[in-house]
């Protein structure tokens, strides 16, 4: 608390520099070049615009910084696309977006600090965080300074629907994802499918990770199927050695694996390392080209879901890499850039439909969007939630391969 407490004076300045005189609680626009605006993106501006700054929250440090780099380079990527075309007009001003990005390091107490960094340089709002146990505590600062937060990636039901509203009772947690209450059932369900009996379900204790192996244990009970052992570690455990000989013991035939892909990666190496012929089955977080990466031949085999469409099935999967890759010079499409992307044109769309760079004025827009995005019709239901989410499952080989869309 004292540490956010002294960032304040520093961060409320920066904010007004950037807002030349606006105010960081309603957000507002940048006019003239100042540090805060060169340094969001917003260098250049002509006489007859002013920088409008979008807010982008994710782990840019840690195991999981690749991740959240792919959040901020959709942002970027959409950022520059708008600008680019130089049309962006709102209020009778002539608007050239900026991004001001800050590192959560996927932990809830520095996602508070990064989230109060981002309402206060005046950001009209944010397109993040990745995690879920960073996305719902920071939601409770974005929303007191009336601010939407679209997340392409937090998929714990709570986020939305516990999520907080703005001063003037709007909802101030939306998402571009399908929740754990359709991607838990789902895995649980390809699990029964393909014979399961007894299934081991292990998480990391995140709010993200407890909540998606919750969500599995609870439909593959219901189902018959018997979990034979429930396990938690962390997100930063590195030796599973302990509990997988505890799961070994019980002889499932699938290990669930709540958590992200790098210690999803150790875990698929000591499994075999300890001679487990269990299919490990993991959720968005450990479905990405950083798991095959990681684990290596271990990894072969292993069942993942991704809370969306496959990026190979989206309309414009194939113009969205190429450009991601000529945008970021040695970087490829992880997971959820194509999510950040179109949450970046979603914020946009509500700035257009509100006609106004005011928090408060864009989050009572936001129930009204209706926008063809790359990743499909995007509209919300009343919590904020993307109406006709889908979860993809794949298996990961050299590759990872699609096996089934679930609507």
């Amino acid at each position: 608390m004292n540490m956010l407490i002294k960032l304040l004076p520093i961060t409320f300045a920066i904010g007004l520099a950037a807002c030349n005189g606006g105010d960081p609680k309603t957000g507002g626009t940048a006019e003239g070049s100042t540090d805060t605006a060169k340094n969001a993106g917003c260098e250049g501006l002509t006489a007859d615009q002013v920088c409008v700054l979008i807010g982008s929250g994710a782990p840019k440090t840690g195991g999981i910084a690749h991740l959240g780099k792919d959040i901020e380079n959709g942002t970027q990527l959409a950022i520059n696309e708008i600008n680019a075309k130089n049309d962006l007009t709102i209020d009778g001003k002539k608007v050239k977006l900026g991004m001001v990005g800050e590192d959560d390091a996927g932990d809830p107490r520095q996602g508070t600090i990064a989230a109060q960094k981002i309402v206060d340089t005046g950001a009209v709002g944010v397109i993040g965080h990745l995690n879920s146990g960073v996305s719902i505590p920071a939601n409770a600062i974005y929303a007191r300074a009336g601010m939407v937060q679209i997340s392409p990636a937090s998929t714990n039901p709570d986020y939305t629907l516990k999520g907080n509203k703005t001063p003037k009772g709007a909802v101030s947690s939306y998402r571009v994802v399908a929740t754990d209450a359709q991607q838990g059932p789902a895995l649980a369900h390809y699990m029964l499918e393909n014979g399961a009996k007894s299934v081991a379900v292990l998480d990391d204790a995140t709010q993200y990770g407890k909540g998606l192996a919750d969500q599995v244990a609870q439909t593959l009970t219901e189902s018959g199927a018997n979990v034979s052992t429930r396990e938690a570690t962390t997100d930063k455990t590195t030796d599973f050695k302990a509990v997988l000989t505890k799961i070994k013991a019980t002889n499932p035939q699938f290990i669930f694996w709540g958590g992200m892909d790098d210690t999803g990666a150790t875990l698929a190496k000591q499994m075999r390392e300890l001679g487990i012929t269990a299919v490990l089955v993991g959720a968005d977080g450990a479905c990405t080209d950083k798991f095959i990466e990681l684990s290596g031949a271990a990894g072969k085999g292993v069942i993942c879901s991704q809370a969306g469409m496959p990026l190979s099935q989206m309309a414009k999967g194939s113009e969205f890499s190429a450009n991601y890759e000529k945008a970021f010079s040695g970087q490829k499409v992880q997971i959820y850039s194509p999510f950040s992307y179109d949450a970046t044109y979603v914020l946009v769309e509500a700035m257009k439909l509100a006609n106004s760079t005011d928090r408060e004025a864009i989050a009572a827009a936001m129930p009204k969007v209706q926008y063809n995005g790359l990743i499909g019709p995007i509209a919300f239901d009343e919590k904020g939630d993307i109406k006709n989410g889908s979860i993809s499952l794949y298996k990961v080989g050299d590759k990872l391969d699609v096996i089934k869309v679930v609507k």
